[in-house]
C-alpha cells in the first residue's frame, strides 16, 4: 500500500496528466521482470505440448510479439517516455494448467523499463490467446505482474517487498 506521503507523479498539481520530467536524472542501468500467466484447459495444454495448434507454434510467435511490443511501450502507454531498450527476453513455459511467461528488460536509461517488461509479457500472453483461441475461447490471462525491478533512485525492489 502507498503512504500518505506519496504522490501520484503522472498528474499535476491541478490534476492534469502529464509526462513526468526526468531531464535532471542521471543515467543508469536499469532492469525489470514480469510476468504473464495463460490458463487453459488440459485438452489445449496437450495440443500446445505436441506442437498441434492450427495456427502454428503459439510459443514462438508470443515470444516474438512480446519482445516486438517492450519496444512500443511507449506507443502504447500515453505517458511513458521512449527510451533505448539494451535487452529484451521472453520465456515462456508450457504448465499444467497453461503457461507462464516472463519478460526480462533492461535499458541504460534515466527511467525505468517496468513498463516495457510488462507490456512484454501482456502482449505475449494475449499472442498465445490469439493462436489457441481456434480450439478454446475460454482461455484466461492474468495476473500479469512485475516480479523485479533494478536500478534507480529507488534500488532494487522485488514481489514480496513491503513498500
Amino acid at each position: 500500500m502507498a503512504s500518505g506521503k506519496q504522490q501520484l507523479t503522472h498528474v499535476d498539481r491541478r490534476g492534469r496528466a502529464r509526462m513526468v520530467d526526468v531531464t535532471a536524472k542521471g543515467e543508469t542501468t536499469r532492469a525489470a521482470r514480469a510476468e504473464a500467466l495463460v490458463e487453459m484447459s488440459a485438452a489445449t495444454v496437450k495440443l500446445l505440448r505436441e506442437h498441434r495448434i492450427p495456427k502454428g507454434d503459439p510459443l514462438e510467435v508470443a515470444r516474438i510479439a512480446g519482445i516486438q511490443a517492450a519496444k512500443k511501450t511507449s506507443d502504447l502507454i500515453p505517458l511513458c517516455h521512449p527510451i533505448a531498450l539494451t535487452h529484451v527476453e521472453v520465456v515462456i513455459e508450457v504448465t499444467k494448467t497453461g503457461a507462464r511467461i516472463e519478460a526480462i528488460a533492461r535499458t541504460k536509461a534515466e527511467t525505468g523499463v517496468e513498463m516495457e517488461a510488462l507490456v512484454a509479457a501482456s502482449v505475449a500472453a494475449l499472442t498465445v490467446y490469439d493462436m489457441c483461441k481456434a480450439v478454446e475461447k475460454g482461455i484466461s490471462i492474468g495476473p500479469v505482474r512485475l516480479l523485479e525491478k533494478l536500478g534507480g533512485k529507488s534500488g532494487r525492489w522485488t514481489r514480496g517487498d513491503r513498500q
